[in-house]
């Protein structure tokens, strides 16, 4: 089995290098990886466009002139694998892989255990501890351990949710209804606190493409809106020397009906197979004991015509998961299957068939998925 993955850009950064070198640039410790380091500001903003990916941003460009001129062709960052949100947004604010963090996919299975847990939303339900599930320190608590002030600027809904816990601790939650009125919010938050790390976000984006498509009008109109607000924070966060840059957590792909790959009762690839968990694009298939290599191979002969296929080992060799830690390695399902071609896998043994009415989607190992903007606004666009 051939496992040519896409290769990313050789340009683009890692999505956890971002917050250490927002980190760096207000007097935090310099990251150890080599790459250019951001001006001194008085104080940084982390701008999270949930779903925004670079190519999403490139086929629309005319729609985000602000963000486009802003943009150089190197701001760029490839997200991580799985390139879904709580994997993502994890990475992002620990500096650190799925892999170590353990929040590896949008649905996993919790080891020893039937459970099949929702990694956004369903950390109470399934009785996970947020302090303990996500496993690694995040940068909010290194930097406010050393002075620095850190806040999320974010719906009010997500304050007290497991999610929250676990990928921001450290932090001080802050609310605002709209994205334009969270960046007003981060504006006046960073200029009263000298030296604070500062994390902004809106799911509009994702949401409209989740329900009806990244190329839909309605997106397009969202985009207009996240660009014209962008244009009036930067030029305020110059202003007040702070520094900013916008980034996403993953990209987007329309997926087609046609696209749908159901997995129905009696197929052949269920023969050992436990349960089915991830998500459309990126699947973790967890079998039964000792059907392990027979699943692999059902699953490859089906699906590698149009998906990438690995089994747990294989993955953990490839890297596409960071360094696996052994806690973590039974979070992963026995094989992996991350969409190539335009389709979406989903399970039509469950009942609850409304997943099956999103379009856009991700999650995958294309650069479609993984690749996003990278773009300095504020003072680190002046300097």
């Amino acid at each position: 089995m051939s496992l040519m993955l896409p290769a990313p850009p050789a340009h683009a950064r890692s999505l956890t290098e971002v917050m250490p070198r927002l980190w760096a640039s207000v007097g935090g410790p310099e990251p150890d990886f080599g790459v250019q380091q951001l001006p001194p500001v008085a104080s940084a903003i982390a701008v999270v466009v949930d779903g925004l990916g670079a190519a999403n941003l490139a086929a629309r460009a005319g729609h985000a002139r602000f963000l486009r001129e802003a943009m150089a062709k190197r701001d760029t960052a490839l997200s991580v694998f799985p390139s879904t949100t709580a994997s993502a947004l994890t990475s992002l604010m620990t500096g650190a892989a799925p892999g170590r963090h353990g929040i590896v996919g949008y649905r996993v299975r919790v080891p020893g255990t039937a459970v099949l847990s929702n990694q956004l939303t369903g950390w109470e339900k399934d009785g996970l501890d947020p302090a303990t599930w996500q496993r690694a320190e995040t940068l909010f608590e290194r930097a406010s351990r050393r002075g620095h002030a850190c806040f999320v600027v974010s719906r009010e809904d997500y304050r007290s949710s497991g999610f929250t816990r676990a990928a921001f601790r450290g932090s001080h939650f802050l609310a605002a209804g709209s994205f334009a009125d969270r960046l007003t919010l981060a504006l006046e938050t960073a200029r009263a606190h000298p030296g604070s790390l500062t994390y902004v976000y809106t799911p509009d984006l994702d949401a409209l493409g989740h329900r009806i498509g990244w190329e839909s009008d309605a997106w397009v109109a969202a985009l207009e809106q996240v660009d014209a607000a962008a244009r009036e924070f930067s030029r305020d966060a110059a202003a007040l020397g702070i520094g900013a840059v916008l980034t996403a957590d993953h990209g987007m792909v329309d997926v087609p009906r046609h696209g749908h790959v159901l997995v129905v009762e009696g197929d052949a690839i269920l023969d050992g197979v436990a349960a089915l968990a991830g998500e459309p694009r990126m699947l973790h298939v967890y079998a039964e004991p000792g059907e392990a290599e027979q699943v692999a191979h059902r699953w490859r002969a089906s699906e590698e015509s149009r998906s990438w296929v690995l089994s747990r080992a294989e993955a953990i060799s490839a890297g596409i998961l960071g360094s696996v830690d052994p806690e973590v390695m039974p979070r992963l399902g026995d094989v992996l299957v991350a969409a190539r071609a335009r389709v979406a896998y989903y399970d039509d043994r469950l009942p609850d068939k409304g997943p099956q009415n999103m379009v856009g989607q991700h999650g995958s190992l294309t650069l479609d998925e993984r690749l996003v903007p990278l773009i300095r606004l504020g003072a680190y666009a002046t300097r």
